[in-house]
């Protein structure tokens, strides 16, 4: 049998603005993602779907937990290969087709990670790494579009920080 693992999360709508959704323009798409010993996540719906734009919507939320999975399971890789990082950035993209019906899903996501590495010697295998790390991410492995990637490795000269 697999090792599980379990999670636990209350989202909490505080949209409600005296009517409930009695109509589709009279309540609020406000809610709060918490998890016990957590900070607070404020959400919200895109701003298409009448959500306020200064809140998490869970769209940009999926795209933030496919690039947190890939960067995680990335450092790992590398440090497993003696691969030192010590820098990673990524500016991640995603792309949702809504279907006619008002529902819709996800056709892409391409990660861009931006990686610096201490031994140019080592280069070629920093790259090689990120087919693992998209192997090892539980979360890539969980959705049913393409997850891309689009790296760019440096180099950097110095010593690395322990």
């Amino acid at each position: 049998m697999a090792l599980e693992h379990h999670y636990a999360v209350t989202v909490s709508w505080s949209g409600n603005r005296g009517t409930g959704t009695s109509g589709y323009r009279g309540y609020g798409r406000e809610h709060t993602v918490a998890a016990d010993g957590k900070a607070d996540i404020a959400g919200s719906a895109d701003p298409a779907f009448r959500g306020d734009a200064e809140r998490w919507n869970p769209e940009e939320l999926l795209l933030a937990a496919l690039s947190q999975c890939h960067m995680l399971s990335y450092l790992h890789a590398a440090a497993t290969a003696g691969v030192t990082v010590v820098s990673y950035e990524d500016d991640a993209i995603g792309t949702m087709a809504q279907t006619p019906d008002g529902g819709g899903h996800f056709t892409s996501v391409t990660l861009r990670p931006r990686i610096e590495i201490t031994d140019a010697a080592q280069l070629a295998l920093a790259e090689e790494l990120h087919a693992e790390a998209s192997r090892m991410c539980f979360i890539a492995s969980s959705v049913n579009f393409p997850v891309e990637h689009e790296p760019t490795t440096t180099v950097v000269r110095g010593e690395a920080s322990a």
